[in-house]
């Protein structure tokens, strides 16, 4: 299957190079290029590439504004969001790149061995994507996530870095989630649909609309009413999480599995 790969860069020489480079390679489709986020935004619209690879610094919408723009179309239609890799020629950015999961981060002028590596990444990403497209109800905890394993959480003015297995549980509160590990609790303006796509990959269900928990820690499950139950974690706190109706069901089949 082709990948159809779109290019955000305001520059015209930069264009051209990134578009010499991907034309040689015969499974990826290049869709029209847009020389600002907006326009990129349109285009995305249009024609829905699998991969973009984005400038961080462009006029009307940033790289970065754009790519938020992205993710929050993709929490509200239910669709997975477009690959990210981040062009630029400085590489202080790196840090928020791969805060709102970009699959790598370029820098100009391009060596050529490091953009085939970035695009080893992006066919690894893509083909995970298609695996998984078949299972909407719950990541394939089977297979390993191709992206990274280390997960970058704002928390206020600074970044904490975890690892998918750390998490307890999450849970949304106004409009910010609390991100609970044996150590810590993290608060970060992140949606807990934006954390549900993150740990892809790893043993995380969503028992109910305010919570995402990792089946791991899970204890016991008690009945509640009316067709709802509590899960009991493993945690000294002994955690309660609700289970809804819709979700009891599956939660119990997956983990007779």
């Amino acid at each position: 299957m082709k990948i159809r790969a779109m290019i955000g860069e305001d520059e015209r020489l930069a264009r051209e190079e990134l578009t010499y480079l991907i034309q040689h390679h015969d499974d990826f489709i290049l869709c029209p290029s847009a020389e600002n986020g907006k326009q990129l935004l349109e285009l995305y619209h249009q024609y829905r590439p699998d991969v973009i690879f984005l400038d961080i610094h462009m006029p009307l919408l940033s790289g970065m504004e754009t790519a938020k723009e992205l993710v929050a179309l993709s929490n509200k239609t239910g669709d997975r969001p477009p690959i990210l890799v981040f062009t630029t020629a400085y590489d202080e950015y790196a840090l928020q790149a791969f805060g709102v999961e970009a699959i790598d981060y370029l820098l100009k002028p391009y060596d050529l061995q490091r953009f085939n590596k970035a695009l080893s990444r992006v066919r690894k990403q893509f083909s995970f994507d298609q695996q998984q497209s078949s299972n909407p109800l719950i990541s394939d905890i089977s297979n390993p996530l191709p992206r990274s394993s280390k997960l970058l959480i704002e928390d206020g003015e600074k970044v904490v870095v975890l690892t998918p297995e750390a998490i307890l549980y999450a849970v949304r509160t106004d409009r910010l989630i609390e991100i609970y590990t044996d150590k810590e609790k993290i608060q970060t303006r992140m949606t807990l649909q934006e954390l549900e796509e993150r740990v892809k990959g790893f043993s995380f269900f969503r028992p109910h609309r305010s919570y995402l928990v990792n089946l791991e820690y899970i204890h016991e499950i008690t009945p509640w009413f009316n067709g709802a139950y509590n899960i009991i974690l493993k945690n000294k706190e002994k955690t309660k999480i609700p289970v809804s109706r819709s979700t009891a069901k599956t939660l119990f089949r997956i983990l007779q599995e």
